[in-house]
């Protein structure tokens, strides 16, 4: 395989950053915060908003289109940063794109237009940030000094801005069911894409030479290794009750009379914030398979908690649970992405974080919004009953997952 050298103008970008350890930080940790502030405003909120509006039905396919799109997009944008567009353009002008088309979703709904306009304005925003998160994550890796140590800290940037999204939401703009809280995540997206066109140069490294290599599904050959293959594999199905977290978590404090679930939600993030700053250190100690056994067992204890809120209507279990996310998230899906980066050719880098972009965002979420919706149906009747079972069947989920990766996954102690 070759590498493709790039042109001088190209090089020159961001040079001056990508001299500057603290710069390359500095901007990274600005681009991440921004890029999750975006969702913080409004994704917590879309149950209620969308209720609030009367169109409870269509919660469902709110939360579905957008693993639909998932399914494709990541793998194709990391194709294209591995072989023929520099990673730090495409997420920059990807930004832009994308707060065009979440501002007119959001307009869309805010006018009372027939909700399949929403719908389908959200299909192609996911469509254009399905890449994001992978794209950002082969930006730091390349240009961190010390990557696998500072990652998990320019990470941390974007729990930061979930944080203060949802925070702004709930308790400055009182948007926790208006589609307000949309309209101000357009102007997170727009800042965050014009400071992302200060990161470093980040050059292709691979070389398209099929129809499947543009495509991106070149990544799939990765899945013939048994780690990664259960990896991806427990990913998967992980993602499945996760889905019910991010839809329902907030319905179910509203349950337990929370006036405010946007804010609250953002216990999550706050944890998560500490945990980066120890991921770190953790992994520089444990083994990756440690580490993710660790994250799926608290988040079978998670389900649990929420569980026994059901059981006794304290609230404050199901908020303990909300914050056992925080560590959850950090410790399995920012623990994967440098596990991916250290197990993958250089040339498929982007293309192996596309594919764990596809499947937690994906495919994974995809059929976690069908059956977890499925699910409330069966379970939750509309005097609030049922919320207990439906806990403890997302508990089991998980419980599944753990004992899939327990048994099957060998890890590299040498490398880990």
């Amino acid at each position: 395989m070759t590498t493709p050298q790039p042109d001088s103008d190209a090089a020159a970008r961001g040079g001056w950053i990508r001299n500057d350890p603290r710069a390359v930080f500095t901007v990274l940790w600005l681009v991440f915060f921004f890029h999750g502030m975006t969702p913080g405003f409004w994704l917590p909120a879309l149950t209620n908003i969308l209720n609030a509006r009367g169109l409870a039905d269509w919660v469902p396919a709110a939360f579905l289109v957008a693993p639909l799109c998932a399914l494709v997009a990541p793998l194709i944008g990391g194709a294209l940063a591995d072989q023929r567009v520099s990673a730090d353009r495409l997420f920059a002008w990807s930004a832009i794109l994308c707060s065009i088309v979440l501002f007119a979703a959001f307009q869309c709904l805010e006018a009372g237009w027939h909700p399949a306009w929403f719908i389908a304005l959200l299909g192609a925003y996911s469509v254009l940030s399905g890449p994001s998160w992978g794209l950002l994550a082969t930006v730091s890796l390349t240009h961190l000094s010390h990557g696998e140590r500072q990652f998990p800290l320019v990470r941390m940037g974007a729990t930061v801005g979930w944080v203060a999204g949802g925070l702004v939401t709930s308790h400055l703009l009182m948007a926790d069911t208006s589609p307000l809280a949309g309209h101000a995540s357009v102007a997170a997206r727009i800042i965050g894409g014009l400071i992302a066109l200060a990161l470093p140069f980040t050059p292709p490294l691979g070389n398209a030479v099929s129809w499947k290599s543009r495509f991106g599904l070149d990544a799939f050959v990765i899945l013939k290794q048994r780690d990664q293959c259960v990896f991806f594999i427990v990913t998967t199905l992980l993602s499945i009750p996760l889905a019910a977290f991010y839809m329902y978590a907030p319905e179910f404090l509203k349950f337990l009379g929370d006036d405010r679930p946007t804010g609250t939600m953002t216990v999550a993030q706050v944890v998560e914030t500490f945990s980066m700053l120890v991921l770190a250190s953790v992994m520089t100690r444990f083994r990756i398979k440690t580490v993710l056994t660790w994250a799926l067992g608290f988040s079978v204890l998670r389900f649990l908690l929420s569980a026994l809120a059901g059981i006794d209507g304290v609230s404050g279990w199901h908020v303990t649970g909300i914050a056992l996310h925080g560590i959850c998230f950090t410790f399995y899906f920012v623990t994967a992405q440098v596990f991916l980066d250290r197990r993958v050719d250089p040339g498929l880098k982007s293309q192996a974080q596309g594919l764990l972009a596809m499947v937690s965002n994906g495919l994974g979420p995809l059929l976690g919004t069908l059956v977890c919706g499925w699910m409330r149906q069966v379970l939750v009747r509309p005097d609030g009953s049922g919320w207990t079972a439906y806990w403890l069947w997302l508990a089991a989920m998980v419980f599944v997952c753990l004992v899939v990766f327990v048994v099957f996954y060998r890890g590299k102690r040498a490398e880990e």
